[in-house]
């Protein structure tokens, strides 16, 4: 008989409850819950509507448990946010988004009181307005009567686990993405926090990725109709989780994460605080066992979901069929764009802010969907070589082929341009990479997989993946010199 577990995948727009059979070779997935994650903007504030998305994880663990005994159930969302609980356990409010605006400027504000090199060279990770670190400096400043009134601070897969199970805990890789944490000692790093004033009695004991929360409570397998299931801390930072499904079997090898965000990097076994990997911003995140995700955080799909938003809310129909065979029409390589730039950041509308993008840089402003999607796609393959050339310099290293994993992979178009930007092979897969991760580690924790090296081998011997070979390099070469040149005169723009 065949291992079930659960896996309960929360991304920035839709979450599913998927479940795991491993027969000792193969694991074999099941989609049994799929739901969408329609943040909720009251006034100036972008809220995760929680409850839903709470009452969403137990229907996906009702639909899951009427399929067959699970011998356990992991949780992974994206990082950094969190929710405050109060002294009597119940949540203080709604966990805001990290792309509400109540952290601007405040990266600027707090390397006043910590210098950026003393930052970095304590906790490894990139410098963003939306980690963790700036959204507790946030309330401190402006609302420091919400944080008198908590006891303790939540990450949001830690946050699901808790209604649960009624066990508080920091898992250790949504922890990293706090900028909160000591990247050589894996523990808080308090005496930064105590600097920035954000009062360490909020912080939960850190737990090691792979290790038992706790049972389902009573009240919770009551209302479900369920047994005490197990709760895995699994990598609760949906990239990590992604991280341990990277079919290689190399011990160096490059991918990238690709889903609203793309997450570029390799795995190391030890953090990199050079000179040059703060330079560049580059991001230690902890992984399974210690390992270290040494990436960078760039904007991935976000800016083709957002302008698909934009144009259907005011009365189009596009699929992302649709959108990709209008960027196909459309004339290559005249405009180009920093998918990073600040003024992509919000939700609204993105095809306009991109046409402004490209006035203020004196290129050829897009004006049908075609060119605003193309000027996208190609603008996101520029900047993933960009960002792999920076990679192979801060690591010393040569990657000759990426690995790109999660729903990107679905975008055949977004694949086939970056294996021609990159000049380098991509493979493609697995698809549900961050879901596969889940399982392996509650297999793991259940001793029925020995390691991550044998997960990653059975994940190959389970999902189909695609390669891409780069072509047209000599027409790519000169459109990554316009790329560079339009970031270039933007960045000139912005600091006068």
């Amino acid at each position: 008989m065949a291992d079930k577990v659960l896996a309960l995948d929360f991304g920035a727009s839709s979450g599913r409850a998927i479940t795991g059979e491993f027969d000792g070779e193969k694991i074999i997935t099941e989609e049994v819950h799929r739901f969408s994650n329609d943040p909720v903007r009251v006034g100036d504030t972008i809220y995760w509507d929680i409850l839903r998305l709470y009452h969403e994880l137990k229907q996906g663990i009702v639909k899951a448990s009427e399929k067959g005994e699970l011998l356990s159930l992991g949780i992974d969302t994206w990082g950094v946010d969190f929710a405050l609980i109060g002294k009597d356990g119940r949540l203080l409010e709604n966990p805001v988004h990290y792309r509400d605006a109540r952290t601007k400027g405040l990266v600027e504000e707090c390397a006043e009181i910590v210098p950026d090199k003393e930052f970095y060279g304590k906790t490894g990770i990139q410098f963003m307005e939306l980690n963790t670190v700036y959204q507790l400096y946030s309330l401190k400043k402006y609302r420091p009567e919400l944080l008198d009134s908590a006891d303790k601070m939540l990450f949001l897969p830690d946050y699901f686990g808790y209604l649960l199970t009624g066990k508080k805990a920091a898992e250790y890789s949504i922890a990293t993405t706090s900028q909160m944490i000591d990247a050589k000692t894996g523990a808080w790093a308090y005496d930064t926090l105590d600097k920035l004033g954000i009062p360490s009695r909020l912080l939960c004991d850190i737990v090691p990725s792979g290790s038992v929360l706790g049972n389902l409570t009573e009240s919770v397998c009551d209302e479900l109709s369920v047994k005490p299931i197990p709760v895995i801390n699994v990598c609760g930072h949906d990239t990590q989780s992604a991280l341990t499904a990277v079919p290689s079997q190399s011990k160096d090898f490059a991918f990238m994460s690709c889903g609203t965000w793309s997450l570029i990097g390799t795995e190391l076994e030890e953090p990199l605080l050079s000179e040059e990997a703060f330079d560049l911003n580059f991001t230690n995140e902890g992984g399974y066992g210690g390992s270290i995700g040494f990436l960078k955080n760039v904007v991935g799909l976000w800016l083709i979901q957002e302008s698909r938003r934009h144009w259907n809310r005011h009365g189009a129909n596009y699929s992302y069929a649709d959108l990709e065979r209008e960027a196909l029409a459309a004339e290559p390589f005249k405009s180009f764009i920093d998918p990073d730039d600040p003024d992509f950041v919000a939700p609204g509308n993105v095809p306009e802010r991109i046409r402004n993008y490209c006035r203020r840089t004196g290129q050829p402003v897009p004006e049908t969907v075609g060119e605003i999607m193309r000027c996208i796609y190609e603008s996101l393959a520029c900047k993933y070589r960009q960002t792999f050339e920076r990679l192979e310099s801060a690591t010393g290293k040569y990657y000759p082929e990426i690995h790109v994993i999660g729903g990107g992979t679905k975008d055949t178009l977004l694949c086939r341009m970056a294996a021609c930007s990159t000049n380098k092979k991509i493979t493609a897969g697995p698809v549900e990479a961050t879901v596969l991760g889940n399982i392996a580690l509650q297999l793991i924790a259940a001793g029925k997989i020995s390691s991550i090296s044998e997960a990653r081998k059975i994940i190959a011997n389970s999902e189909k993946t695609l390669e891409y070979i780069p072509e047209n390099t000599k027409e790519w070469e000169t459109a990554y010199d316009k790329y560079l040149k339009s970031t270039t005169q933007r960045k000139e723009d912005i600091n006068g």
